[in-house]
């Protein structure tokens, strides 16, 4: 994998780069659609493609319960088995296990914890991690963590740090492919010293690129944003840095003003399936009566095929009457939205302008906020 930062801007740590993989380059700052199943949801490949994605994520934790790592290696490996020719990225697992609250058990050797399919007792160690991605064969893979949830003592915050950074170190020497890049993720809680100390420990141990990880788990906003701010800056700059599971459009546009180059969430799918749809000027859930006899497309400015052929009257007609379309078609809308806010993001970067930038669209996000219709 290689890192090439193209552009930065002046007024702040925006940056535009593109990162190199085997399977082709992908433009940052990057938002990956989740395709954490193998697919996602609702959307094929080809579609997801043409949407403006240049890379997805995957999900070891369930790839590896359901079908099983070792049947899709047998078929010629993730890219092939869900016909994605691009990068993938692949997550660990660790957050997924630390979801599983009482059917996990956390330990020096790794994590135990019972299926959610079936019930069944697996042991993922950072060495089983690593085994797992290897043979699903992402271009880049993730080090194995301990996430800890909000709110939490800080003992009990130094302790899963600790413990990451040893996993991390043995993630690292566990590796066989070298083709594949490994991130190292830094915890820390929402203590900024602690996060310091965990980002100082992974660049010692030295990754391809690296993660903020153990944020949007429940902290207040502000919280949130301040680690962020007081993370980024202490990562390496001629490496990517990713910020795991974040989130709304404001948290992406917050994200790359303090030089985060990748994101990933199921926000935008799994609002689509909700019935909840993203655009410039309004919030549209799209259930409302008030776009029954509304012939106007959801966002006027969208060059996607939703907007360019389908009327909010339509969509909500599907919506009501339970029909796939409406997922289908609510999906292309709410992903391109995200796609194309990252194509925005890049060229205000590309042109100096980026803290204008930002201010303008948090100023528009918050004017549609007001209307007291929750995102999430």
């Amino acid at each position: 994998m290689e890192f090439t930062r193209i552009a930065k801007d002046p007024g702040c740590a925006a940056r535009v780069g593109t990162i190199g993989t085997p399977h082709g380059d992908v433009r940052t700052p990057a938002f990956m659609p989740v395709g954490t199943q193998g697919a996602v949801k609702g959307l094929t490949p080809e579609q997801v493609r043409d949407l403006g994605a240049d890379i997805i994520l995957g999900n070891a934790y369930h790839l590896y319960l359901r079908p099983g790592h070792r049947l899709i290696a047998d078929l010629g490996g993730l890219h092939r088995f869900m016909n994605w020719p691009g990068p993938i990225l692949t997550d660990s697992g660790g957050f997924q296990i630390f979801s599983l609250g009482a059917l996990r058990r956390m330990a020096e050797e790794g994590a135990t914890f019972q299926s959610h399919i079936d019930g069944s007792t697996h042991f993922l160690s950072p060495e089983t991690a690593v085994e797992i991605q290897e043979a699903l064969g992402g271009d880049i893979m993730m080090c194995l963590d301990e996430c800890i949830a909000y709110p939490a003592a800080r003992e009990e915050v130094e302790r899963a740090l600790a413990r990451t950074a040893r996993w991390a170190d043995r993630c690292k020497q566990s590796r066989k492919n070298r083709a594949q890049a490994l991130f190292g993720i830094v915890q820390g809680g929402v203590y900024p010293d602690l996060r310091r100390r965990g980002a100082e420990e992974m660049t010692a141990i030295g990754f391809d690129g690296y993660a903020i990880g153990g944020l949007s788990v429940g902290e207040p906003k502000g919280l949130m944003l301040e680690n962020l701010a007081a993370t980024a800056p202490l990562l390496p700059e001629d490496r990517p840095r990713y910020l795991m599971g974040v989130g709304t459009p404001e948290d992406l546009v917050d994200g790359v003003f303090h030089g985060i180059d990748m994101f990933d969430c199921v926000m935008p799918t799994r609002s689509a399936r909700n019935g909840l749809l993203f655009t410039n000027g309004e919030k549209v859930v799209i259930k409302n009566a008030r776009y029954r006899e509304d012939a106007s497309p959801i966002d006027s400015e969208c060059d996607c095929y939703t907007c360019q052929n389908y009327s909010r009257a339509y969509l909500r007609h599907l919506y009501v009457a339970g029909e796939i379309l409406a997922m289908v078609l609510n999906t292309i809308h709410n992903l391109r939205y995200y796609l194309h806010l990252m194509e925005r993001i890049r060229e205000a970067i590309r042109e100096g302008r980026y803290p204008e930038f930002r201010d303008r669209f948090l100023r528009e996000r918050t004017a549609i906020h007001t209307d007291g219709c929750p995102e999430t």
